[in-house]
């Protein structure tokens, strides 16, 4: 070879993991879906639960639109009105859970799916559950 022009080049699209494809998809939802079988499998064996916080990641709206579609809603849906307003509900995938969290303009600040049996947002917190026990047992004797 003599010149460079005569040097095989085999172009590989150095952009892959930033870029978007034609459909707009980044291939991000994918190794979610992924990574929630993994998840998955290791709250099955160890309980160990697991979270992704989709709003770290470079989510293009298609792969949220596959994220949704792929996960769907299942049976349970809360919704909590506690500081902000919090949705969340459970995938058709037991044990997948889609959590939305807003600010008091409704402005969506953050949006995790949880791999466990119940949410930690929907589990009262003992010394809640003392308030409460404290103030059933006064209002029971009031009652009296």
């Amino acid at each position: 070879m003599s010149t460079l022009d005569q040097i095989s080049v085999k172009i590989i699209n150095p952009l892959s993991t930033q870029a978007t494809q034609a459909d707009g998809l980044s291939g991000n939802a994918d190794a979610i879906l992924h990574e929630i079988v993994a998840l998955l499998e290791a709250y099955t064996s160890t309980g160990e639960m697991g979270a992704i916080d989709l709003r770290s990641l470079p989510l293009t709206p298609a792969d949220y639109e596959l994220l949704r579609d792929t996960l769907s809603e299942g049976e349970v849906h809360a919704h909590i009105n506690a500081i902000g307003n919090s949705d969340i509900h459970e995938t058709c995938y037991p044990g997948v859970w889609w959590l939305t969290y807003y600010n008091a303009d409704g402005d969506t600040v953050a949006e995790l799916l949880e791999i466990t049996s119940v949410p930690q947002i929907l589990k009262a917190p003992e010394e809640d559950m003392r308030e409460g026990l404290a103030r059933l047992r006064d209002r029971l004797t009031q009652l009296e």
